[in-house]
């Protein structure tokens, strides 16, 4: 397939760049447990995680006023906390617990992958999450955006179409100048619909060994990757 007027690359982030799972559960055990957090770490990462959704949700249906994600991940952290009887941590030990989702590592293959798709591309990541958090990952992951693009921008969650456009169009580009990149079929389904090209890069313990979903990427796609530096090879670039 032709690729020749692709111009940049948009980057779901978290599961696709980053592992969010195993970065909670590892700073849950090395950190938060011992400052009285004593939960199954892997279950409460599930769960933190699995709030996500229903809390975009929230504000679509105008139960919430539109908030970015880190207010999201805090709504959803204090429940379970409230949930799991955790009650010695304070004020500053919530905040900065909150911003664990600041801190998730890359997967193995990001770093130099990005390294190399930069060669032809603008990259900038496309993410739910709030441009500082964007920012504060990228610079604690050893890996750099040239643009950090973010849902908050558009004021709207992905899938909406809006985050797709707006994106596109902050880069001034043609919806079909720009490939996603991501992990979710649904993500790249929904840019698909308003012209993006696509690229599923596998991630299939995103989930833990359990993982379900996104196993298989969807007929539509344009490009099947098992991680960035194969998709960079399949672009050819050298």
């Amino acid at each position: 397939m032709d690729f020749s007027d692709v111009k940049a690359m948009t980057f779901d982030v978290f599961g696709t760049v980053v592992d969010w799972r195993g970065s909670i559960i590892r700073e849950g055990e090395d950190v938060w447990t011992a400052k009285g957090v004593e939960v199954d770490w892997p279950e409460f990462a599930d769960s933190w995680r699995g709030g996500y959704g229903p809390s975009m949700q929230r504000v679509r249906n105008g139960e919430l006023p539109w908030m970015n994600i880190d207010a999201l991940h805090r709504i959803i952290l204090d429940d379970l906390l409230a949930q799991h009887k955790v009650s010695a941590l304070s004020e500053a030990d919530r905040v900065e617990l909150n911003k664990v989702w600041h801190r998730l590592n890359p997967w193995p293959d990001v770093v130099s992958g990005l390294e190399s798709l930069r060669k032809r591309f603008v990259l900038a990541s496309l993410s739910n999450g709030n441009v500082a958090l964007l920012v504060n990952m990228a610079r604690h992951g050893g890996y750099c955006w040239d643009c950090v693009l973010s849902a908050e921008l558009a004021r709207h969650y992905k899938p909406d179409p809006e985050v797709y456009q707006t994106a596109a169009a902050l880069l001034g580009l043609k919806p079909r100048e720009v490939m996603m990149v991501a992990a979710h079929n649904g993500d790249l389904k929904a840019s698909k619909a308003v012209g993006f090209r696509t690229a599923f890069v596998h991630r299939p313990r995103e989930f833990g060994p359990g993982q379900t979903t996104d196993l298989k990427p969807d007929p539509s796609v344009d490009v099947i990757a098992k991680d960035f530096n194969d998709l960079a090879d399949q672009l050819q670039i050298n």
